[in-house]
């Protein structure tokens, strides 16, 4: 089915949805007017990142650093991407939305979530290949769904430009991440993620947006970008909904 007919039919379906399954806020619960949606005491409660920032990392400065400056962790060790695009920075507000929308299964979280991500892209001109972090068939057959594919799917219908939804792959099972520091994760993604074969002329050249549901210390992102920039890939910019910089907040 054509992405125009999907979409007229979820309009013209849209009545019925909301009247079988009133619209709710994902984060507290309180009625709202769309599916996909916050109300406005949580979307108040989100932070979007600022300026000024890292020119390398974007990471957020105080008002007192020159705007054009490098953060202290690019200067002592310089990113292999070029640039990160977070819609927020990660706090309880962005993390029950993301919960809602891996673990919740409120896959209609998507199109908002995308578009937060796409209002924070730099201007890229000419032609990117939208790539997303990749899921270990084990976890994509218990979850049914990748989100970073969703996601990198919803901003490629935003701004116009190809997905490649299978360009990285996930080669072993790891176990979750959460509470590991970044060495720990690092050793752990070790070998875990390649790239698919069948689309490595494509990657040769290519400049590409690498998209992920939340950034916590980058070790995934550093290990997909290093795989990308390895195939040839000209330029890699990391987006994301979430990243976790406590010191931002």
């Amino acid at each position: 089915m054509q992405g125009g007919t999907a979409m007229k039919l979820a309009e013209a379906f849209a009545p019925l949805v909301d009247l079988i399954y009133p619209p709710r806020c994902p984060s507290c619960g309180e009625a709202i007017a769309a599916q996909d949606g916050l109300c406005a005491v949580c979307w108040s409660e989100l932070v979007v990142p600022s300026e000024p920032a890292c020119t390398a990392c974007q990471r957020p400065f105080g008002d007192t650093v020159v705007t054009g400056s490098v953060c202290a962790p690019c200067l002592a060790k310089p990113p292999q991407h070029d640039g990160i695009a977070a819609g927020t920075i990660y706090n309880e507000a962005s993390r029950k939305l993301v919960l809602a929308f891996k673990h919740g299964r409120r896959i209609a979280l998507a199109s908002m979530l995308g578009r937060m991500i796409a209002a924070r892209l730099p201007t890229l001109q000419g032609e990117w290949l939208i790539v997303p972090v990749p899921l270990h068939r084990w976890r994509l057959w218990r979850r049914g769904f990748n989100q970073s594919g969703l996601l990198a799917q919803e901003i490629g219908r935003l701004i116009a430009q190809p997905v490649l939804i299978d360009g990285l792959r996930r080669r072993k099972h790891t176990r979750t991440l959460g509470r590991l520091g970044r060495p720990a994760r690092a050793r752990l993604l070790s070998g875990a993620i390649g790239l698919n074969d069948r689309h490595r002329s494509r990657i040769n050249g290519a400049r590409i947006l690498l998209v992920d549901d939340v950034m916590t210390s980058g070790a995934t992102s550093d290990a997909c970008v290093r795989v990308l920039k390895r195939a040839g890939a000209e330029q890699v910019i990391v987006a994301c909904f979430a990243r976790v910089l406590d010191e931002a907040l």
